[in-house]
């Protein structure tokens, strides 16, 4: 037998989200511009259709119960899911089709997001595409708000509340300064950077591609010499232009940075994974072909 249930009111959703925010339902009624009377009624109606208790009214401050605790976690996304709905019904009789826009990390270089948008390009010639760089801590927030449909990122760790595919990997490389003692070397191990300062863009524990360089190194059998670059945002090979240090980069070998620096190949390169996030259920023709040639890569 079907029961019958009636779907979540994305409304009453939001104003629980608000009351939940806010820790309590006159704060939440203000910035609704709802009298309190008004939203109390809404929020017993909703716990009324799911059959729980989504606040705890015992104490002086509204707290919410396990029940309200895990809706909470997944309300942001669904509500973010149904605005990216209803932007893209909107959008549909349009003459001109919204870009597909892409954040991605100063760790991912601009060629690497090109590669990858290759196949998108081919197969929807008509379909604008922005790139955007960003911070890898904005992102969570940028794709809820709908102000990016993808974000490429270093990592394998799934976030509790987006969907993640590890659509790519690139060899790891050295950059050095031009004229570093390294810099004529054609190709390097590993082993060879014993001793050397490795220059990163995150401290440990705080940072996955930190954490990736700490481990290929150690890997390698030595404990490295790290030092966080004081300048973020700018290419990864950069981090060596004033200084004797190594910075790992997925640049191609050769002169970068006006010749200022050099990229350099290491034998057996370890292989830097490119994981690309969005939003959960949602619909996108881009963002499919991204997951799909990675499958057939």
């Amino acid at each position: 037998m079907v029961v019958y249930r009636q779907p979540l009111d994305l409304r009453r959703l939001q104003q629980f989200l608000a009351v939940a925010d806010a820790a309590g339902f006159t704060r939440a009624a203000q910035e609704l511009h709802l009298s309190q009377q008004a939203l109390s009624s809404s929020i017993a109606r909703l716990e009324a259709e799911m059959g729980v208790a989504l606040f705890d009214r015992t104490t002086r401050q509204v707290q919410l119960t396990k029940a309200g605790r895990a809706l909470h976690d997944g309300a942001g996304v669904l509500l973010a899911a149904a605005e990216h709905l209803v932007r893209q019904a909107r959008d549909a009789p349009a003459q001109s089709l919204r870009p597909f826009v892409i954040g991605h990390t100063p760790a991912v270089t601009p060629a690497e997001v090109h590669s990858l948008i290759e196949p998108v390009l081919a197969a929807l010639p008509e379909l604008p595409i922005t790139v955007i760089q960003m911070y890898p801590g904005s992102f969570h927030q940028a794709l809820l708000e709908g102000r990016i449909d993808a974000a490429l990122r270093r990592g394998v760790a799934v976030p509790q509340d987006l969907a993640a595919a590890t659509i790519a990997y690139t060899p790891a490389r050295i950059a050095v300064r031009a004229s570093h003692r390294l810099a004529a070397r054609r190709s390097i191990s590993v082993s060879d950077l014993r001793g050397e300062r490795i220059i990163v863009w995150g401290p440990p524990g705080a940072s996955f591609y930190t954490d990736f360089i700490l481990s290929t190194c150690r890997r390698a059998g030595f404990e490295p010499t790290i030092t966080v670059n004081r300048v973020q945002g700018t290419p990864p090979a950069s981090a060596v232009l004033d200084n004797e240090g190594i910075a790992f980069v997925t640049d191609p070998p050769g002169p970068t940075m006006d010749h200022q620096a050099i990229v350099i190949d290491l034998a057996e390169p370890p292989l830097v994974p490119v994981q690309m996030l969005w939003l959960p259920n949602t619909v996108s023709a881009a963002r499919d072909l991204l997951v799909t040639q990675s499958q057939g890569r």
